[in-house]
């Protein structure tokens, strides 16, 4: 309990600090941390380093690899110390920051009534977008977000996703009945879904290895009829720019198993598309393939 206390207490010390930091040092801060997360963390070294060769199909050397996966755990950091700045910013500042291309994909499917079903892959600096969403085209915004330990930290999280104007739906049994309420409200719902979490997902092919995620996007998708608009937000130098690629084609065509199955690839598809653009910003850190489990196991050991 009193390890618990002390990691939230050093997380808010933290995010007041980093509000106070001027960008211009925040860039060698992340540098920095990223660094030393990348020798301190074996496991998650290994798995940035298998995702780094699923992504250059094998076609990397060592130093890359490397080079590469440092800039992994730096991208990683900047999404922290990029989320803690936020709290700080206005709105003007988060628009600012903030640069898209497609979003008119966004707009035509909300116009329509139905909450777009925004999916995302753990990817640069997604809670920027989420942000963004509330404070300029000041849609409403659902989240989904996994639970974390310790409860205290999970807590604070929600509340300051809150306090942007989110709704934040914890991953659990009552989620989905939650998000079909957001989606029927004409929320846009934001949905990270390039890992699947609970283990109950569907069976798909992601960088030519069968793996599975979440099969919630295009189960919501043919329950209630909103789209599916895969997004990524990539972090520049000095701002985050999304990309929103076109609706994924949900509409019934077998069973729902089939329909399932294949809009779950679909998905699967356009995120190898989104991440190939930045693979280095992808912040997939924990075992995502059945062959990673046991590669973290044998060589790393746990992080």
């Amino acid at each position: 309990m009193l390890k618990e206390k002390l990691i939230v207490t050093a997380y808010k010390l933290a995010s007041s600090l980093i509000k106070a930091i001027p960008d211009h040092y925040l860039s060698g801060i992340n540098n920095t941390l990223g660094r030393c997360a990348y020798r301190l963390s074996p496991g998650k070294r290994a798995l940035v380093e298998r995702n780094m060769h699923r992504t250059h199909k094998g076609q990397i050397t060592n130093r890359e690899l490397k080079q590469k996966t440092q800039q992994a755990f730096v991208s990683y950091v900047k999404y922290w110390t990029d989320s803690a700045k936020m709290q700080s910013l206005t709105d003007y500042q988060i628009d600012a920051g903030f640069t898209v291309e497609g979003f008119e994909h966004i707009e035509n499917a909300w116009a329509e009534g139905l909450g777009p079903i925004l999916a995302l892959p753990h990817l640069g600096g997604w809670e920027w977008a989420g942000r963004w969403l509330t404070c300029r085209p000041k849609f409403e915004v659902t989240v989904v977000v996994e639970p974390q330990q310790p409860k205290e930290l999970f807590e604070f999280m929600m509340s300051y996703r809150e306090s942007f104007g989110m709704n934040v739906i914890p991953l659990g049994p009552n989620a989905g009945k939650e998000v079909i309420k957001a989606i029927k409200n004409n929320h846009v719902v934001c949905l990270l879904c390039d890992r699947d979490i609970q283990g109950t997902g569907v069976s798909v092919t992601f960088f030519d290895e069968e793996t599975s995620i979440p099969a919630g996007p295009a189960t919501l998708s043919i329950r209630t009829g909103a789209k599916i608009i895969p997004v990524a937000v990539y972090q520049r130098s000095k701002l985050h720019h999304a990309v929103v690629r076109p609706p994924l084609n949900s509409v019934r065509q077998g069973n729902l198993r089939e329909d399932v199955a294949r809009i779950s690839q679909d998905i699967a598809r356009s995120f190898e598309e989104l991440i190939l653009l930045e693979p280095e910003q992808w912040h997939l850190m924990s075992p995502n393939w059945p062959s990673d489990h046991e590669a973290v196991k044998k060589h790393y050991g746990k992080s």
